[in-house]
């Protein structure tokens, strides 16, 4: 029996609950929920493509979401059944943000779900959402909110702790500016393996194809995918023609300007994006370590090397946070340490983050990113480069992580981040360091730095 319209809408909203109440209660990633689910449910495009905007503008727009919510209820929304949460903000979200379902038929949906949980679960939702309709709350007027931090949290649905902390780090205009741009589709970019096809044939290859692309501004090997597609479906994906990778992350390996012939260490290695685009630069001519402490990590920078048809690369399973001895051989020419951080340049693509992180989480990476510094820097060569870099804006991890290594190590010196970059990006250089913002250059939020060890 084929089903209905609504009964597979009413599944996108169940799927749509489930996922996000994983990401609520046990602080999974929603990128990979979703890639599951995908995977394994039966829906036509229209419907995936449903699912994907019902998730993600969800996490978006969480806060903005819970405040309305938490106007209507009697109690915390954070004590209510997790599933139920869950099912509000997805049926606000719709009746917020979007407008192909009605109002009305949109809360009667979220209702049947909830007699899933029972009729009493039920008469809550059914309450809760028509007290939301019958006094008409939706959006708020932004120019009647005033620049409290709790206002512009609700505004721009960030949590009150990082609104505050970068109002004092970019000021009011800036901050805000980094906030919408947050809150907006991250766009899809992939990088051409260049040792295949050169960026021109890649590009008229997916417009053949019928899918709208065009070349990246600041990587001179990215290209931009403005249609919806499956990357796997891709023309030229099995083939091994490109890797997706964002753009400001293709940057780190131009940072660190690998040639042919060396021996490279990429300390923290894992999907592998920055690994193949290294091997790639130095013509798959050389020896380069890709590590990490994660089997499935290994597992997927394997993956990755294997389609891409890399020869150069070698996956190792090992924890840069430890020391490692003569473990990896003898000294390298160049290392990337790309540090596990908190991921606050990633809220385009990631954001559940901003749920998921406090002020503790930078604390606790700031340490553990000095520990990794200060372990890996010891097997670079004299004459060596290293590149440090995260995909976060917290000064803690970037500028207070670099400052204290250097007090400590001043056989290293930072190097002019400009000299080294593509021609596109070198406005990204913020002093000796690089600093890509999401509201400035349109790519994840992504910090680096290059050191030369000079003893």
């Amino acid at each position: 029996m084929i089903a209905s319209a609504d009964e597979r809408k009413k599944s996108v909203r169940r799927l749509a609950s489930e996922i996000l109440l994983k990401v609520d209660t046990q602080k999974a990633y929603a990128d990979i929920l979703l890639d599951h689910t995908l995977r394994n449910a039966t829906l036509d495009e229209r419907d995936r493509g449903l699912l994907t905007e019902v998730v993600y503008g969800t996490l978006r727009w969480r806060g903005r979401i819970d405040a309305e919510l938490s106007r209507h209820m009697r109690r915390p929304l954070a004590q209510a059944d997790p599933f139920l949460r869950n099912l509000l903000r997805v049926t606000l979200y719709q009746v917020i943000f979007l407008d192909k379902v009605p109002d009305y038929a949109a809360v009667n949906e979220a209702v049947e779900l909830a007699k899933l949980r029972g009729a009493k679960a039920a008469g809550f939702v059914n309450g809760v959402l028509r007290n939301f309709l019958r006094h008409n709350d939706k959006v708020a007027d932004a120019a009647r909110r005033d620049r409290t931090v709790g206002s512009l949290a609700e505004e721009f649905s960030h949590p009150a702790w990082l609104v505050q902390r970068w109002l004092g780090d970019f000021g009011a205009e800036e901050a805000m500016s980094l906030m919408r741009a947050n809150n907006q589709q991250t766009p899809l970019v992939v990088r051409v393996n260049a040792l295949k096809c050169p960026r021109t044939e890649l590009l008229e290859g997916f417009l053949t194809a019928g899918i709208a692309a065009e070349p990246t501004r600041l990587s001179p090997q990215g290209i931009l995918l403005l249609s919806g597609a499956r990357i796997e479906k891709l023309p030229g994906f099995a083939e091994g023609l490109f890797q997706v990778q964002g753009e400001s992350s293709q940057l780190a390996s131009y940072l660190l300007g690998p040639q042919p012939g060396e021996r490279v260490l990429d300390a923290c290695a894992a999907p592998g994006g920055k690994s193949t685009h290294i091997a790639e630069l130095m013509r798959d001519e050389g020896e380069l370590i890709a590590l990490d402490p994660s089997a499935r990590g290994i597992d997927r920078i394997r993956e990755n090397i294997a389609r891409l048809q890399l020869r150069s690369i070698r996956a190792v399973r090992g924890d840069a946070s430890h020391e490692l001895f003569d473990s990896l051989g003898t000294p390298f020419d160049r290392i990337l340490i790309d540090a596990p951080c908190s991921g606050l340049g990633t809220l385009r693509s990631h954001p559940e983050i901003k749920w998921q992180r406090d002020e503790n989480d930078i604390e606790r990476l700031y340490r553990l990113q000095s520990k990794i510094l200060g372990h890996v820097a010891e097997h670079l060569k004299p004459g060596g480069v290293l590149v440090y870099s995260t995909c976060t804006l917290t000064k803690e991890e970037n500028d207070r992580v670099v400052e204290g290594f250097l007090r400590e190590h001043q056989e290293f010196e930072l190097e002019d981040a400009e000299r080294y970059l593509p021609d596109g990006a070198r406005h990204m250089a913020r002093g000796k360091y690089f600093q890509a913002l999401p509201q400035r250059d349109n790519t994840d939020g992504f910090f680096a730095v290059r050191m030369k060890r000079i003893s």
